[in-house]
């Protein structure tokens, strides 16, 4: 005797915690949880009679979805078809893009300030007459 309202108490709490707040009645669906956890004999069979908005399966009548959940309901699209994903596709692609040019164009400019530097670094070598340390003919005596 004591597994019955076990099981019931079980599935009338999982019930309750998957059923959405739009489909409780008379109470908000917390008061309704610590309904079946405090009064675990009574509380599913009034959670079962009372606290949920039930259809009747042979007229498929009953409260339906609510509007929130009429206009949130879509057809499902292939990625393929969707032009959302094909536009965040092209996208990615051309931020891709710009990031890679943005890449190449700055390591040009690395290229073009590291050959600068020896330009510059000859030009100096050039003017002091090669009397720098790097400098490998040997001082005439």
């Amino acid at each position: 005797m004591f597994i019955v309202p076990l099981a019931l108490t079980i599935y009338a709490f999982i019930d309750c915690l998957n059923t959405s707040e739009e489909d409780t009645k008379h109470l908000p669906k917390i008061a309704w949880v610590f309904i079946l956890l405090l009064f675990w004999i009574v509380g599913p069979v009034v959670w079962l009679v009372a606290g949920k908005a039930r259809r009747n399966a042979a007229t498929g009548t009953g409260t339906g979805p609510s509007s929130w959940q009429r206009g949130r309901r879509q057809q499902w699209v292939a990625p393929d078809d969707n032009p959302d994903f094909l536009k965040s596709l092209k996208a990615d692609k051309e931020a891709r893009k710009a990031e890679a040019e943005a890449e190449a164009e700055a390591e040009a400019e690395a290229e073009s300030r590291k050959a600068e530097k020896a330009e510059d670094e000859e030009e100096l070598k050039r003017r002091n007459g090669g009397s720098g340390p790097d400098d490998k003919t040997p001082p005439t005596s």
